[in-house]
């Protein structure tokens, strides 16, 4: 499968409250494989249906173990507990270029289906806690930066509109 491009900030769809899936079909898993040669292209950690233009609530977090990379792909994903709290510096696929300490759960279990339709529970910690909590943000038009202090938007303010220029300028590009 070929990877898709990423939707950079200010692409309105990244700012959608993306719609529950109804039933795994094929449509899903075609989505479901883009998202994975998509964050597999760009070496990232997860990647939502949003970000490359889908607004199904789909998501994949990279879990990697001795240099290789395992996906866990989650449909109508839920974080249904979280524990403790972590502040670690976090970025996005869709924010290139921009880090900034966020505070995430130390641990969560999630719960959804995976995509042969089958309920799934994940229990994560550290990094990959984080990770999930961010892709199922960014599946309610939340990102990383919407977390941060105004103080710190204030700073990155600068660097935000020009990937904002950026991404208008590939949005009419294509119209």
């Amino acid at each position: 499968m070929k990877p898709e491009e990423i939707r950079l900030y200010g692409d309105p769809v990244l700012r959608v409250r993306c719609l529950p899936v109804d039933a795994i079909n094929d449509d899903v898993r075609t989505l479901a494989a883009k998202l994975v040669a998509t964050v597999d292209y760009a070496q990232g950690l997860g990647l939502a249906a949003p970000q490359i233009g889908a607004t199904w609530r789909v998501i994949v977090v990279v879990e990697t173990q001795d240099d290789e990379r395992k996906h866990h792909v989650v449909v109508n994903p839920e974080i249904i507990s979280a524990c403790g709290e972590d502040i670690s510096e976090e970025g996005c696929l869709s924010i290139p270029g921009i880090y900034a300490s966020v505070k995430r759960p130390q641990s969560v279990v999630v719960k959804g289906l995976d995509i042969a339709g089958e309920s799934i529970t994940i229990e994560a910690s550290g990094l990959m806690a984080r990770a999930f909590a961010h892709e199922i943000d960014h599946l309610d038009g939340i990102l990383f930066i919407d977390r941060l202090s105004i103080v710190k938007r204030g700073l990155l303010r600068r660097k935000l509109k020009e990937l904002k220029k950026r991404a208008e300028g590939k949005m009419s590009s294509t119209r």
